[in-house]
């Protein structure tokens, strides 16, 4: 399983990421101070680093050196250009100013991954296999007829898979564009999905929201 350090010195922010995180199926591990990070790190190994700036005893630039050869991502207040340049300058992977939306987080964490091949290649549930590398579907091993759109939403169910999302997040994740008041194309792909995947008890509707994938 992939493991995560989450550096964080604001305790309910911390506990925030590390619920969303176990969530989609991510094991993590807490420091909230410079010191405390380096400790845990130097135990244990870790495929990527969440790592705030401004932490007690030791800022998360301070920490960089320290933690080579292992992914990061900032996770901070300070959002200015000179800032993100010098996080980004010092090696890490991505810089994600606060306030954010944990959806974001969860898709940058994917992407780095992935990049590091961390990522999970395959996702299987039920009588369905997803290669998300090779973006093809297979059940009860016969290639489905999967089309583009339908396999956008399915990305985006899986990497937020156990995490409610509405219609129009659906949209605007899975296909890039704004919600313009017509959500029933997301309602349309989703039983599509449920038929051809037969993941009728997996794919949760959430009444006056939108949908969950369950696993």
């Amino acid at each position: 399983m992939t493991k995560i350090l989450i550096v964080e010195d604001d305790r309910h922010i911390n506990e925030l990421i590390k619920r969303n995180l176990k969530l989609v199926g991510y094991d993590c591990d807490q420091a909230y101070d410079g010191k405390n990070a380096l400790e845990i790190f130097r135990k244990d190994k870790y495929d990527l680093i969440l790592l705030d700036v401004m932490l007690p005893n030791s800022s998360g630039f301070e920490l960089i050196p320290e933690i080579k050869d292992t992914p990061v991502i900032f996770v901070t207040a300070k959002g200015e250009l000179k800032d993100k340049l010098q996080g980004l300058s010092l090696g890490a992977e991505d810089y994600l100013v606060k306030p954010f939306e944990m959806l974001e987080l969860i898709a940058r964490v994917g992407v780095v991954l992935k990049r590091y091949k961390k990522a999970e290649e395959t996702f299987q549930l039920g009588d369905a296999m997803v290669y998300l590398d090779k973006r093809s579907v297979y059940v009860r091993g016969r290639e489905m007829d999967i089309t583009p759109r339908e396999y956008s939403l399915l990305e985006t169910l899986i990497i937020n898979k156990n995490i409610a999302l509405s219609r129009e997040k659906l949209l605007d994740i899975a296909w890039g564009y704004d919600y313009e008041g017509e959500t029933k194309t997301v309602d349309v792909h989703i039983q599509k999905l449920r038929k051809k995947l037969g993941w009728e008890s997996y794919i949760k509707t959430i009444v006056k929201l939108g949908y969950r994938l369950e696993c």
